[in-house]
C-alpha cells in the first residue's frame, strides 16, 4: 500500500484535555509502522511545542513537535516579522510569534497587530486594551474561533468566545489563521506537502479544512460532534467511534 498522509486533531481525536482517549496511541502507532505520514494539527494555541511533545508522549504516543502545526503558529505566519504586537493568549502563541520575529508590546505603544488565542486567564483590563488597539487601528488577528474546547467533563469555552467579545467590544472582525483557514493550509502544505486524510471531531473546522486542501474526511465522536448531531456537512467519508476506528477502517 501506497504512504499516505494523514492529518490528525489532537482535542477530541488524540485526547480529551490531555487524558488520552483509548486507542488512539495504537492507531498512530499502527499508521507510522505502516509507512504512511502522520500530522497533528491542532487548533489549540495554548501549549508550547515542548508542552505538546510531552503531551503527546504521556498519552503515548511517539511524536516530535516538528511534527506538530497550531493555530498559534499559523497566526503568527500572518505577521511580518519586526512588527509589534499585542498578545492575548497562552504561552504557545508568545511563543510563535516570538519565533517568527515579531516583538511582543503593551497596548499603549500602539501595536501594529493584536493577535488573540485561548486562555484561561482572563483579565478585563487586558481585553479593554485589546479593544482599544484594535479601535485604534491595529490588525486583528485570531488563532480561531472554536466556539467550544472538549474535556472529559463536556464543552467547555474556546476562543471563539474570546474572540466575540472583542468583536462585539470593537465592532471589527479578525483575520482568522486556523483551521479551516488558508493560512493553516498553506502552513501545512509548505512543511508536510499535501494531506491525503483529516481526522477530526468538528465538521465546521476539520471537514472544511479538508475541503480546502482536497483531502477525504473522517469524522471521529470523541470530541465535540456526537451522534446525536448527525448528519453533518460537509458529509464526511467516513464517521467513526474514535480514531481507532477510523484507521482500523480506512487505515
Amino acid at each position: 500500500m501506497s504512504a499516505v498522509r494523514w492529518v490528525l486533531d489532537l482535542d477530541g481525536v488524540v485526547w480529551l484535555a490531555g487524558q488520552p482517549i483509548p486507542g488512539s496511541a495504537d492507531a498512530v502507532a499502527r499508521l507510522k509502522a505502516d509507512g504512511h505520514d502522520v500530522v497533528f494539527l491542532t487548533n489549540n494555541s495554548g501549549p508550547t511545542k515542548a508542552e505538546f511533545a510531552e503531551r503527546l508522549t504521556n498519552a503515548g504516543v511517539g511524536a516530535e513537535a516538528e511534527e506538530l502545526v497550531t493555530s498559534a503558529q499559523a497566526a503568527a505566519s500572518l505577521v511580518a516579522p519586526g512588527s509589534t504586537v499585542l498578545i492575548l493568549g497562552g504561552a504557545g502563541l508568545h511563543e510563535a510569534l516570538e519565533e517568527r520575529g515579531a516583538v511582543a508590546v503593551e497596548a499603549g505603544d500602539h501595536p501594529d497587530a493584536v493577535v488573540v488565542g485561548r486562555t484561561v486567564k482572563l483579565d478585563y483590563d487586558e481585553l479593554a486594551a485589546a479593544n482599544t488597539a484594535i479601535r485604534s487601528g491595529a490588525r486583528f488577528v485570531a488563532t480561531n474561533t472554536d466556539a467550544t474546547f472538549p474535556t472529559p467533563d463536556g464543552l467547555v469555552p474556546g476562543a471563539g468566545a474570546l474572540i466575540a467579545f472583542l468583536v462585539t467590544a470593537s465592532g471589527h472582525q479578525p483575520e482568522v489563521a486556523g483551521k479551516p483557514n488558508p493560512a493553516t493550509a498553506s502552513l501545512v502544505r509548505e512543511r508536510f506537502g499535501q494531506p491525503d486524510v483529516m481526522v477530526g471531531d468538528q465538521p465546521a473546522t476539520d471537514g472544511r479544512f479538508a475541503e480546502l486542501v482536497g483531502a477525504s474526511f473522517a469524522l471521529v465522536l470523541s470530541g465535540v460532534t456526537g451522534r446525536g448531531d448527525l448528519p453533518v456537512s460537509p458529509t464526511p467519508k467516513l464517521v467513526g467511534d474514535d480514531l481507532a476506528e477510523v484507521v482500523r477502517r480506512l487505515g
